[in-house]
């Protein structure tokens, strides 16, 4: 059958144009009555409907990597290996270890759960610390300690891991830290009450001079300037004891009253101690 025979022999609906068939529907209905009388060798591959969903984009190439990226490439993979395998070992060494804390109290407790003077005297000289400094002052405010020249196992545990220290050279590495905290005046009032409470004796309510003296020195000496003639008042006065009012009513003092006492109210609320002061010095200041 030729092509023409073919065609005739197609219903005429296929050449309406008229109808919504003659799209590419009724084209490749043609081609497909065409295809199996073996007679598409006329029709050229164009008419093929789908000829132009054929034709596919060539493929893209890929780019070749630089040799700067291969070298960037590598760096990570490298950076990425050494944090997989440095990252416990840093984290284990900066966290703090209980254990390592109970081992180094022991260095000083011996067999007992305390650390007395001798093992106080051995630490303070493993850290680099004089007994009598005031940084020993404010570990021993950082550790709760009861009682001076003493720290028990729970007070060690619990301030030494406030300060996430286990050892001796994290210890010293926070010593600059510790001094740091008298200089907020906020804490260095809190220190300074607790100071009275750590020194005294404890069957005793009050300090003792000599002791007052000292812890004194100690928190007002480098900041105070009238401590020196403070310090010879209380020498030659009749107090052998302080309490803790008057305690504490040094250091508002110091706070608050000028040099040369001309702010001071000797009919305020201060205790008979400051006022029998001021009254000394300024005798002293005319004569």
């Amino acid at each position: 059958m030729s092509v023409e025979e073919c065609r005739e022999s197609l219903p005429h609906s296929y050449f309406q144009l008229n109808s919504p068939l003659t799209t590419l529907a009724s084209i490749h209905k043609i081609h497909h009555t065409l295809h199996r009388l073996n007679l598409t060798e006329d029709i050229g591959q164009d008419s093929h409907p789908s000829a132009c969903c054929s034709r596919a984009m060539p493929p893209r190439k890929k780019r070749r990597p630089s040799a700067g990226d291969d070298m960037s490439a590598k760096k990570s993979r490298q950076d990425s290996v050494f944090r997989k395998h440095e990252t416990p070992q840093i984290r284990e060494e900066e966290t703090f270890s209980s254990k390592r804390c109970l081992e180094w109290f022991y260095e000083y407790a011996g067999c007992d759960d305390v650390v007395g003077p001798e093992g106080m005297e051995k630490f303070c000289e493993d850290i680099g610390v004089e007994p009598e400094n005031v940084v020993m002052l404010v570990l021993a405010w950082k550790l709760d300690a009861q009682s001076m020249g003493y720290f028990t196992l729970q007070e060690w545990l619990r301030g030494m891991g406030s300060l996430q220290c286990d050892s001796t050279e994290r210890l010293r590495n926070s010593l600059d830290y510790l001094r740091s905290v008298l200089n907020d005046s906020t804490s260095f009032k809190l220190i300074y009450r607790y100071a009275f409470d750590f020194a005294r004796e404890k069957d005793q309510r009050s300090l003792d001079l000599n002791t007052a003296k000292c812890m004194l020195g100690l928190l007002l000496g480098k900041t105070w300037s009238l401590f020196p003639v403070f310090n010879q008042f209380l020498e030659q006065s009749k107090y052998k004891v302080i309490n803790k009012d008057q305690w504490c009513n040094v250091l508002e003092f110091s706070r608050t009253i000028n040099l040369d006492l001309s702010n001071y109210d000797e009919d305020g609320a201060w205790p008979v101690l400051l006022d029998e002061f001021v009254e000394w010095y300024k005798e002293r200041q005319m004569s």
